[in-house]
């Protein structure tokens, strides 16, 4: 059995870590609010763009972007997963890895080669680990990213598929849904997927395009896939902290359990030593009597 030393020692020991991953908890929560605003900023954004684009597909006829290309048959397929630069989050990167696994498996089933890239240090071990090769990695994807770090993979992805170079492109990353939801989803950014707008209104006035829509909607286009990926990087890192900010509060009350059951066993200890020292005290009285 452990000594009253012993255990005291313990409780300072779990103590200070509770201070840290409260502390940890905190922190996170306002990361969290502070990533959730720019993504609740940036989806309205997002949904008109794509709104404007559906609406001008009905009106261009043909379209001649090479972003729209939908090969006969995919010979080479671009998988970006996206997971952070830290842990201490639950299941946040191994979620998004473990859904990396299952779709580089269903491809290579499929005869299809797959070329892995990777933002994020947990991503980047993990591949290294597994040696799987990289095509690129990045480490400058976190929650201080923004429209130039989007940008800049977005423009690589949309070169190499505009070269014909890969015929798809995924991005396998947290999806936000709301402050109480997010899940690792694929979601594939090209070729782009235009739905065509057959809902037309009888009433109002006629709206005149200038330039023609079909050059408007080509300009547009590139400016989607952008958008696409910083709404991406954006939910990312909101869905980073929330993770974190749950796996640290997991941590901080299980650590709060721990410091309850040590301070009973280390009360039981101490009062078992002190009722042992007085029945040897009244065992020595009796027999000097």
């Amino acid at each position: 059995m452990a000594t009253p030393r012993e255990i005291k020692k313990r409780i300072t020991s779990v103590t200070n870590t509770r201070k840290i991953t409260r502390t940890m908890e905190m922190v996170s929560t306002a990361k969290a609010k502070k990533a959730t605003n720019k993504v609740n900023a940036a989806k309205p954004y997002a949904a008109l763009t794509m709104e404007l684009v559906e609406s001008l597909s009905g009106l261009a006829g043909v379209i001649q972007s090479p972003y729209l290309r939908r090969p006969d048959k995919i010979r080479k397929v671009a998988i970006l997963a996206i997971t952070a630069n830290r842990g201490l989050c639950g299941g946040f990167n191994s979620n998004v890895l473990k859904l990396v696994r299952g779709r580089i498996e269903e491809w290579k089933s499929q005869g299809v080669e797959v070329e892995i890239h990777a933002a994020g240090k947990k991503a980047i071990s993990y591949f290294k680990f597994a040696k799987i090769t990289l095509k690129s990695s990045y480490t400058n994807i976190d929650d201080k990213a923004g429209s130039t770090e989007a940008n800049a993979l977005a423009n690589y992805f949309m070169s190499a598929f505009a070269k014909e170079d890969i015929d798809t492109v995924e991005i396998i990353s947290t999806h936000y849904y709301s402050a109480a939801s997010q899940k690792p989803e694929s979601i594939t950014v090209l070729p782009l997927q235009v739905q065509e707008n057959q809902t037309k209104s009888s009433s109002g006035p006629e709206i005149i395009y200038e330039p023609d829509p079909k050059t408007i909607l080509e300009n547009l286009l590139p400016l989607v896939i952008r958008t696409t990926f910083v709404k991406i990087i954006l939910e990312t890192a909101a869905s980073e902290h929330i993770a974190r900010r749950i796996a640290m509060k997991s941590a901080t009350d299980a650590a709060g359990d721990m410091i309850k059951l040590l301070t009973r066993g280390y009360n039981r200890v101490r009062q078992a030593k002190i009722t042992q020292e007085i029945s040897e005290i009244v065992g020595g009285a009796e027999a000097i009597s």
